[in-house]
């Protein structure tokens, strides 16, 4: 079984250390430590206080679960002590030079970066999009105002533009804008809603080109513990490991 490194035990990690199968943890981190000690239990795996020691472990894939400053700080260490890599906090790879310093990185180390799909579905043909000619991508997407911080009494857009502006106002909340913008290769443009009527959090994907009309709708269960994060992401790193070594690879 492919041993797996957990970088970030909040809630996330710890949906990943308790429901894992096909692959084997053996290590944990979390910039709070105490954090890493918690998932300890669920998966039997050694919490690590120091990076150092942690990244030092017999690992094949460290799973970043975190944020995106933990990938900014750690991606590259990762990638070069040749360990593959799964990051869930896309929004990091907004930044041209830091994404193409990652993917050198893994080329020189024979490494591979994953990015799982979280918490949308469809990414797999959107990479048409890449030798399509494609007129629009639009994610509207919707959360109780509670998961974003703020308090409202009626349905409001808060943002309105590409994804990369909206990564920087909500860094935490619209990482799936990211994952479509590098299946696709294209800009997408954002809406983010919040309402307080709605207890889910919903993805709306409009693609537009040459080979049709994509629509796509997600409307996920918020993690209970923590309402900013779709438990479908958790759910779609979990399914990615279990296929890492499957002989048949479904989808484009």
């Amino acid at each position: 079984m492919r041993r797996i490194g957990l970088l970030g035990c909040g809630n996330v990690g710890e949906i990943i250390a308790r429901k894992h199968e096909g692959v084997n943890i053996i290590a944990l981190y979390d910039a709070v430590y105490d954090k890493a000690k918690a998932v300890q239990d669920a998966c039997g795996a050694q919490a690590y206080e120091s990076f150092d020691e942690f990244l030092a472990q017999d690992l094949e894939i460290v799973v970043e679960a975190a944020s995106v400053s933990a990938v900014q700080a750690h991606a590259e260490a990762i990638l070069l002590a040749g360990k593959d890599m799964i990051i869930l906090s896309v929004g990091a790879l907004t930044d041209d030079p830091f994404r193409d310093h990652l993917k050198a990185c893994a080329v020189e180390k024979g490494k591979k970066i994953y990015i799982p799909s979280g918490a949308i579905t469809g990414l797999d043909n959107l990479k048409v999009c890449q030798i399509a000619e494609v007129s629009k991508v639009l994610l509207r997407t919707t959360k109780n105002p509670r998961s974003l911080g703020i308090e409202i009494d009626k349905p409001m857009l808060l943002f309105k533009g590409t994804a990369r502006d909206c990564i920087r106002q909500y860094p935490k909340n619209i990482n799936v804008a990211i994952a479509i913008e590098l299946a696709s290769e294209h800009e997408v443009e954002v809406e983010l809603w919040a309402d307080p009527g709605t207890d889910r959090n919903t993805h709306e994907l409009i693609v537009e080109g040459e080979f049709g009309e994509i629509t796509i709708k997600v409307s996920n269960r918020p993690s209970p513990e923590n309402p900013a994060t779709s438990y479908l992401a958790a759910l779609s790193i979990l399914s990615l490991l279990r296929n890492l070594d499957n002989p048949i690879q479904i989808g484009t």
